[in-house]
Formats: structure tokens, C-alpha cells, sequence
């Protein structure tokens, strides 16, 4: 009885914290999204700011923003995935082994902003790419890498040994049952956790506030060595620095619409993928 009492207090507890989280989240979002989704239009999604940023839309903002996505996606997803592949399927346990894992895991708790100290020394200074789209997306790469390599890893976990033997055992060479075994069998749970940790990326603006982002550009490029503007600083430029805030906070609340749809669509995405390989299974 008394252990009965004490599973229902806990769910209770559980439940209400819960209940208080989605609460505070639902406030923040009707709040959002009742102030500026009435100034979400084709118009403001497809034309250049202008008068100041007072006028126009956030084309400029979006394309950076999908470009520094890009860059990071290249670089840190075939690393990422290389390095977990080698710490779960190639190493041995030793004291190395474990320095490395400790070191991947610190490097996930260390703040944004020092990333950004560290891509401006590295990449705009001592490998001289400039403050450029190219930077900025090496930099978030680099904060992006030990959070792919964990869920990687988790994933390759998840993988039963049996399976690994099994076709060990048919003749099959250990790269051949990583490719053709394992890497099938946990790829929906890498996916998820790529498609995640990128939505967490395009959201950062710490580590790009230093490394070529701008505050604003009456035109864009596709070249990789050119200034860029992107979604969560052009809405702190608006939020915080513009000489007329409370003129443009409308299209403050409207750039944080597009930006909060564009990662809740990138959750989804990878939603959808666990759900399907578990109705798969």
C-alpha cells in the first residue's frame, strides 16, 4: 500500500511539472505567435528590409540562414558520424577511449559564445577565411560535432552484438557488417539526432556573432566568402539594437514566427522519422 502511494504521489509530481513546463510554453508561443503572425506574408518571407528594416521582409535572413545549415550539415554530419562509428565499432575499451568520450561530453556543456571566440581565432584569423558564411559555418559545426557524435554513438548502442556476429560469421568483413548491418539498422536514430541537433544550430547566434554575420545586406550571394545575415540575429537586431524598436517589433514577433517554424519544422522532420522506423519494426 505504501509503495502504491508513493508511485502515485511521484506520477502526480511528474504530472505537474508537466503540466507547468507546457503551460509556460504554450503562454510564450500564443504570445509570439498572437503579435506577429499577422505580419507573416509572402511579401515578408520573399522581399529585401527596407527604409532601415523598418519595411520589406527577411529574404536575405532566410538564405543565410539555409546556407550556414548547409555548411554545417557537410561538416559536421560525415565527421560526426565517423568518429562514433570508430569510439563504438573499431576501439577497445582503455584509458584513452574514456578520455576521449569525457572530452566529447565536456565539449557539449561548453557555452556557445566561446565557440565563437574560438571560430574567429581559428577560422577568420589564423586560417584566414575571413568574416564570411563559410566561418560561421565551420564554427557551428564545431559546436554541433560532439552532439552528433553522442547521438551517433547512442544509436550504434542500440544495435544488438548478435546481429554483428551473425554476419561475422557468414564471412563478412568488419567494415561490410558496419555498412551493410548496422549502420541501415541505426540510421533512423542518427538521423533524428542529426536533424535535432541541427535545428538547435540554426537557432544559435552566439557563435556566428563574431564570425561573419551582419546586420544588415540589401543583397545576397551564394559566394562562401561573403557577410551573411541570418534569422536569430536579425531578430536580436530587432529585439534589442534597432533605433526604432517599437516601430519594427512587429516584424520582431514575425522573424520569430518564421524562425520558431522553421526549427519546429525540422523536429517534425525528425519525428517522423522515428515514428516511421518504429512502425517499420
Amino acid at each position: 500500500m505504501i509503495k502504491q502511494v508513493k508511485n502515485y504521489i511521484n506520477w502526480f509530481i511528474l504530472l505537474i511539472s508537466t503540466g507547468i513546463v507546457c503551460a509556460i510554453l504554450g503562454i510564450v508561443l500564443f504570445d509570439i505567435f498572437s503579435k506577429g503572425l499577422s505580419s507573416v506574408s509572402w511579401h515578408f518571407i520573399s522581399q529585401f528590409p527596407t527604409n532601415g528594416m523598418t519595411k520589406g521582409g527577411i529574404l536575405p535572413a532566410i538564405i543565410g540562414t539555409l546556407m550556414l545549415t548547409m555548411i554545417t550539415t557537410l561538416f559536421a554530419v560525415p565527421f560526426g558520424v565517423s568518429c562514433a562509428i570508430y569510439l563504438n565499432e573499431y576501439s577497445k575499451p582503455s584509458i584513452l577511449t574514456n578520455i576521449i568520450r569525457a572530452s566529447i561530453r565536456n565539449l557539449s556543456g561548453i557555452p556557445s559564445i566561446i565557440y565563437g571566440l574560438f571560430g574567429l581565432a581559428l577560422f577568420v584569423q589564423a586560417m584566414q577565411l575571413g568574416t564570411s558564411v563559410l566561418s560561421a559555418g565551420l564554427t557551428l559545426g564545431l559546436l554541433s560535432l560532439p552532439y552528433i557524435i553522442t547521438t551517433t554513438e547512442e544509436a550504434l548502442k542500440q544495435i544488438p552484438n548478435s546481429m554483428r556476429e551473425a554476419t561475422l560469421a557468414l564471412g563478412a568483413t568488419q567494415f561490410e557488417t558496419i555498412k551493410d548491418v548496422v549502420l541501415p539498422k541505426a540510421l533512423s536514430g542518427i538521423l533524428t539526432g542529426v536533424i535535432l541537433t541541427l535545428s538547435r544550430a540554426a537557432g544559435e547566434t552566439a557563435p556566428i556573432l563574431f564570425t561573419g554575420v551582419a546586420f544588415y545586406i540589401n543583397d545576397f550571394t551564394t559566394s562562401l566568402n561573403q557577410e551573411f545575415m541570418s534569422l536569430p540575429y536579425h531578430l536580436y537586431m530587432l529585439s534589442t539594437q534597432h533605433q526604432a524598436i517599437e516601430q519594427v517589433r512587429p516584424l520582431a514577433y514575425a522573424t520569430a514566427v518564421v524562425l520558431i517554424s522553421l526549427v519546429f519544422i525540422l523536429n517534425l522532420v525528425a519525428f517522423y522519422i522515428r515514428f516511421k522506423h518504429r512502425t517499420q519494426d
